[in-house]
């Protein structure tokens, strides 16, 4: 009886989307930062479970929860919003002024957010950098390792094209879990339809910007040879922009004309 409908679902992604450009900047760097620490934690519990059990699917299925928190908490995802916002700007709610203002003021707060929760986890997970025996700590730098150093084997325009198509496949996946969160009313409804894309996105190892601002810096600062503009250059940039790519024409657009029956009104 929770169930929402696609319609009233466009309907969400617009009012989210408006309701995201009225934070003002101090807001969303908060609400980003927060944001990117749930992702954190989800990651580094994510990486325990896999070097625990052996398994890497066990850790896939627990990732989703930090997105479950974050989609309850509404607090700001710039991949979400990746979809959300450029779909409020074209209903006529929102302005490309507004748009550019949002993701500015969110990735600011993603980095901020990701290098802090970084330091805080690799001082943990190496007792001070005393040692490097921990194997959440190699996971985690195995996992730095991969986003980056093994694009390289490609040379800049494969290797950074294939970080963008795996951004672009990522959030296919992750703008659908933001989408069917907003398909229930009830809490347990939200959860059961936000975890099968997300744990689908980790297991397949695909590349999500805002994670990835976490997950190479804390590698890097556990003790992988990776550089600033490795993690930029291989993995960040191509990422962001596949990101972009995927949540926006993957699933914010044929969603919003395919339960759209009306049109904005054309500027004056």
């Amino acid at each position: 009886m929770s169930y929402v409908a696609p319609p009233a679902v466009v309907d969400s992604m617009l009012e989210a989307g408006d309701a995201k450009t009225d934070l003002s900047a101090a807001q969303l760097v908060l609400r980003a930062g927060f944001s990117v620490f749930l992702l954190a934690g989800a990651t580094t519990f994510a990486i325990f479970a896999s070097e625990e059990t052996g398994f890497g699917i066990v850790g896939a299925l627990l990732f989703p929860l930090g997105l479950v928190v974050v989609v309850l908490l509404n607090v700001e995802l710039l991949t979400g919003n990746f979809a959300l916002v450029p779909l409020s700007v074209m209903h006529r709610q929102s302005t490309m002024g507004e748009l550019w203002r949002n993701f500015t003021w969110v990735l600011l707060g993603h980095i901020l957010g990701g290098l802090l929760a970084a330091f805080l986890f690799a001082a943990l997970l190496s007792q001070w950098w005393t040692t490097g025996a921990d194997p959440t700590a190699q996971g985690l730098i195995h996992l730095a390792e991969a986003k980056t150093i093994d694009y390289q084997h490609h040379g800049y325009l494969g290797g950074a094209g294939l970080a963008f198509l795996s951004g672009v496949l990522c959030n296919w996946l992750v703008v659908l879990g933001v989408v069917m969160g907003m398909t229930s009313e009830s809490t347990s409804g939200k959860i059961m339809a936000i975890w099968p894309p997300i744990a689908a996105f980790f297991a397949l190892d695909l590349e999500h910007s805002v994670v990835n601002l976490f997950a190479i810096p804390v590698g890097m600062m556990l003790g992988a040879p990776i550089g600033v503009d490795d993690w930029w250059l291989w993995n960040q940039i191509p990422v962001l922009l596949g990101n972009w790519v995927g949540g926006l024409a993957l699933v914010g657009l044929p969603l919003y004309y395919a339960h759209r029956s009306d049109t904005p009104e054309p500027p004056v």
